[in-house]
């Protein structure tokens, strides 16, 4: 049947080897994957695949951090996954441009074109200074403060007290993933509010295609490349709804490119107060910055893409995991809202609409900033970074890698790895990122907390991400009190963004 993809033919026989195996010896699977002809370690990957993210902090652990996946034969999966502190700093600083994304990853991110997420070398460095001169511009700054505070008071807030009010369930991961794109569309595009976030909760078209993007690129992580490539050519499964998403999202850069270059052409000057992403590049000379490709749509659609999943997917995965682990430990609530009351006035949610920076104000909530760091640490919003060198080269632990190889950096289990952060490792402690001595935050190095990934790759918008989150978190605790609906499964699901594999449901209720 055409439905029926070469791929789900593979995965049966693979999974009818699994069950046969396991029915004949009925035997636990060993300490460390083994190693079968032909299929290599997939099989016994394959058993461990509905708790993964554990799967690998237990392998990792008792591989003294670094450990070597064998593929099937032919299939390009063999790779080495490491969590080596040594080994992260030596590959994303000290020896940096030796270790690329790879020769396969702008292959396989094909979604990104030539934006600064698949680029290389001097490409990316011109790039990266050019977004970083953009996004630290006063006039980015300041919309995306303003869209935020906006949002909050004008969608956030008067939808849970709708919910409050009818004392329904809310899926908190949905709310947060909407008003993430609605405030990241419009600080990136300039656009109106699309208001995804909303009573109506509609379904918003460029904000499924950019899941279903994701979706894709995805399996084609765990797909041996030839047969995500025929998916890609007769196109069926993921690949074809990829497609379609990119052709949607194409579609509608368009009109957001076009209505741009139109408000451009009527403005004789352009007023530097709050600028957006969209308007900056259209601006950018591009000779200052060396950049080789023009500023045409097909890179303004690229960039377009990359700032928006930037800014929304890993923002919404690091509140909604916040929030789930403020539930679990009530005491750190509890003194995260003494901090606040202690320091912040309490804002009502009529309040003007006047702009104000909340920056100074939210420098005194160092308890509040060292638990979004800890849950980062164990909730990273991008889970695994992947490398590959451009010489074979040997890494500090004594692994032997050789040119164009695969190496991952697992950066869940970097967090919960004893050997790193001490016998504590799994507990949520948000004491560990405050010096008992000052009281202030303790700075831990990149290559051990990777959630802003290090060295020249650290991401530029680390401060003001930080910024917003705490916007949205003093928001919800001075307004609502938040609790998890009972008898639903907590646990991550397989996304290229660390998101709940099941939703995020609570129920809330007005504060006093």
């Amino acid at each position: 049947m055409a439905s029926i993809s070469l791929t789900e033919v593979f995965m049966a026989i693979i999974f009818c080897f699994i069950f046969l195996h396991c029915l004949l010896f009925k035997k636990h699977h060993n300490r460390f994957l083994r190693n079968w002809p032909v299929l290599g370690m997939l099989p016994g990957l394959l058993v461990e695949l509905y708790r993964i993210y554990d799967f690998t902090v237990e392998v990792l652990e008792n591989t003294n951090l670094t450990f070597l996946f064998k593929g099937p034969w032919f299939s390009g999966m063999d790779m080495l996954v490491t969590v080596d502190p040594a080994n992260i700093h030596y590959m994303l600083s000290s020896n940096f441009y030796n270790y690329t994304k790879g020769t396969d990853f702008k292959e396989v991110f094909d979604a990104f074109g030539d934006s600064i997420l698949t680029t290389e070398s001097e490409a990316w460095k011109n790039l990266r200074k050019a977004s970083q001169v953009m996004i630290n511009h006063h006039g980015f700054q300041k919309l995306s403060v303003s869209t935020t505070l906006s949002k909050l008071k004008d969608g956030l807030v008067p939808l849970l007290d709708r919910f409050a009010e009818e004392g329904t369930t809310v899926d908190l991961q949905d709310v947060f993933g909407r008003f993430m794109f609605d405030t990241t569309l419009v600080t990136v595009t300039g656009c109106d509010d699309p208001r995804s976030l909303s009573f109506e909760m509609p379904e918003v078209e460029s904000a499924k295609a950019l899941h279903d993007i994701g979706e894709g690129i995805l399996y084609r992580h765990v797909k041996p490349r030839l047969l995500w490539k025929l998916q890609n050519w007769f196109g069926l499964g993921t690949e074809k709804k990829m497609k379609e998403a990119n052709a949607t999202f194409d579609r509608v850069c368009e009109k957001y490119i076009s209505a741009k270059r139109e408000e451009i052409a009527r403005s004789k000057e352009i007023i530097n107060k709050s600028e957006d992403i969209l308007t900056s590049h259209l601006k950018l000379d591009a000779t200052k910055y060396n950049l080789s490709s023009s500023i045409d749509d097909k890179f303004l659609r690229d960039t377009i893409l990359t700032f928006i999943l930037a800014g929304r997917d890993t923002i919404a995965s690091v509140l909604t995991w916040f929030f789930w682990l403020l539930s679990e430990n009530p005491n750190v609530l509890n003194k995260i809202r003494q901090e606040v009351d202690t320091n912040l006035p309490r804002r009502s949610s009529s309040r003007s609409s006047d702009y104000y920076d909340p920056t100074e104000q939210f420098k005194k909530l160092v308890y509040l900033h060292a638990a979004l760091c800890e849950t980062m640490r164990l909730y990273p919003p991008v889970p695994i970074e992947r490398v590959s060198p451009v010489r074979s080269d040997e890494l500090p632990s004594g692994h032997k890698v050789e040119a164009n190889s695969k190496i991952l950096i697992l950066i869940y289990a970097l967090g919960r790895m004893k050997a790193v952060w001490g016998e504590d490792a799994s507990e949520f402690k948000p004491e560990r990122w405050i010096s008992a001595e000052t009281g202030m935050l303790r700075h831990e190095p990149s290559f051990k907390f990777l959630a802003f990934n290090a060295g020249p790759r650290t991401c530029l918008g680390k401060k003001i991400a930080m910024l917003l989150m705490k916007a949205v978190v003093v928001e919800i605790l001075q307004n609502f009190d938040i609790e998890v609906a009972e008898s639903q499964i907590i646990e991550p699901g397989p996304h290229l963004i660390l998101s709940m594999k099941h939703g995020f449901r609570v129920s809330v209720t007005k504060r006093p």
